[in-house]
């Protein structure tokens, strides 16, 4: 099949169907040195028997005839095609004489076998016409004639939408076949033609030699091509827009947006941890980053005082680094990370009594603290009184306030629970008790008070 010398692509749908073959051999994994399966060697035999018969085979090549006279106006006519065994175009020269008189000559022809990867016939369709810009650009180059501009016909409409579309994106495939052609050609520059009247029809479905010789249309031309322009096909009415159910038309993304009412990045990082434990973990962790930053952005400045070498100061810092290292959490660090949480929720929830603390002025008669007799201590508002001169704890004597129903408050209760075992009622609230007071609470009977709370909680 390769012996065939065949540069101008005269024979392309006689030699399609000896492609169709080795295509058929490759897609069965044939090796070189196996038996050709009997059918297809049937074949093989019939075609190069049939070969024969173009012994008599004879094209003019000359594109102008000797009577012709001088040319006023030359174009090339690319036409394609493409079905499911293989695609194709063949390119004819259409003058015009002073006489008007018109003239058509076979060109070029190219038939290639489709893609054993299975494929729409819309991409190939496409396939075939970006084939036929490709020629056009390279026969533009090598004719050295003063050319109009070039007719491209398609029997496929899919084609002819996709290349008048300006609003819909479409897949890779497609998107990449339709920037080849648009950039080469315009979509005014392409017609359809009636899949009987196209010539390119030959070089995607093959013929057999016999049919091959009779057919004097991919020589020839067709008809129409030597008639005015007013007689040739029209094109038809493409109302039909594209659709988003089109399987080349890439999918749109909806994306929605939602509006968040609080952007406090600490409240979105409380509520993302179900673990009083784990959420104590995290802002440590936050805590320690801080600290760390802000010791390396003070040691920076003072090197930079003392040392005006660059490398010397990376040493420095480098060395610095290390020093500041620490792989665990230390007690402290959890404890600072429970004050800080707690101080973030009492400043949301009590910001009016912690601003009269500040101030050295007592809280108002209405506020929801007032009995709890609050005072301020490293900003943690705790419970007042007059056990400051007990010997117990200090967390037990003042207890941190704990805002009403916030998300802390039943991370806290939770991880108390669990802590203790699942033990009884008294117990968790006495345990509870000792560090914590839910601001409902009264000085009168703190116990109950608390118990009212947290007895609701458990249940």
């Amino acid at each position: 099949m390769s012996s065939v010398y065949d540069p101008l692509g005269m024979l392309s749908p006689v030699i399609l169907p000896a492609r169709n073959i080795l295509q058929e051999l490759c897609r069965q994994r044939t090796g070189w040195d196996d038996t050709v399966p009997e059918h297809l060697a049937q074949q093989w035999t019939k075609w190069t028997e049939e070969l024969k018969q173009l012994t008599d085979f004879e094209v003019i090549r000359c594109f102008k005839p000797p009577e012709f006279g001088k040319a006023v106006q030359a174009q090339l006519h690319h036409f394609c095609d493409a079905c499911e065994t293989g695609y194709g175009t063949v390119t004819y020269f259409v003058q015009k004489n002073s006489s008007n008189h018109v003239h058509c000559s076979f060109v070029l022809g190219k038939a290639r076998v489709a893609p054993l990867k299975p494929t729409t016939i819309p991409r190939l369709e496409l396939t075939a016409a970006a084939l036929a810009v490709k020629v056009d650009v390279m026969l533009k180059k090598e004719l050295q004639l003063p050319l109009t501009e070039s007719k491209f016909w398609t029997d496929s409409t899919a084609v002819l939408k996709y290349l008048a579309n300006e609003n819909i994106r479409f897949k890779t495939f497609v998107a990449n076949g339709i920037a080849i052609i648009l950039q080469a050609s315009n979509v005014h520059q392409w017609s359809y033609v009636n899949t009987k009247l196209n010539p390119a029809d030959c070089a995607s479905r093959g013929q057999a030699v016999s049919a091959f010789i009779k057919n004097d249309v991919w020589i020839a031309g067709p008809g129409f091509l030597c008639k005015p322009e007013g007689e040739w096909p029209v094109n038809p009415e493409l109302q039909e827009e594209l659709m988003a159910e089109d399987p080349e038309v890439k999918k749109s993304i909806l994306v929605n947006a939602t509006t968040v009412e609080s952007t406090d990045a600490m409240q979105q990082l409380i509520h993302y941890f179900s673990s009083w434990i784990r959420l104590k973990k995290a802002v440590a962790w936050f805590t320690r980053l801080k600290h760390t930053l802000l010791n390396l952005s003070r040691k920076r400045k003072e090197l930079k005082g003392l040392c005006s070498d660059e490398q010397q100061l990376n040493k420095e810092m480098l060395s610095y680094k290390r020093s500041l290292k620490h792989t665990h959490l230390t007690v402290d660090d959890l404890q600072k990370a429970e004050i800080d949480i707690i101080g973030h929720c009492q400043n949301n929830s009590f910001q009016e009594e912690i601003s009269a603390l500040q101030r050295k002025d007592s809280v108002r008669k209405s506020s929801r603290l007032f009995k709890l007799n609050p005072q301020l201590e490293e900003g943690i508002l705790r419970v007042g009184g007059r056990l400051s001169q007990a010997s117990m704890p200090a967390e037990a004597k003042h207890p941190m306030i704990i805002p009403k129903n916030h998300y802390v408050a039943d991370l806290i209760l939770q991880d108390a629970h669990e802590c203790l075992g699942h033990s009884g009622r008294n117990h968790v609230l006495s345990h509870m008790r000792q560090s914590f007071l839910d601001h409902r609470c009264s000085l009168v009977n703190p116990k109950n008070a608390v118990s009212v709370y947290y007895l609701s909680k458990t249940t």
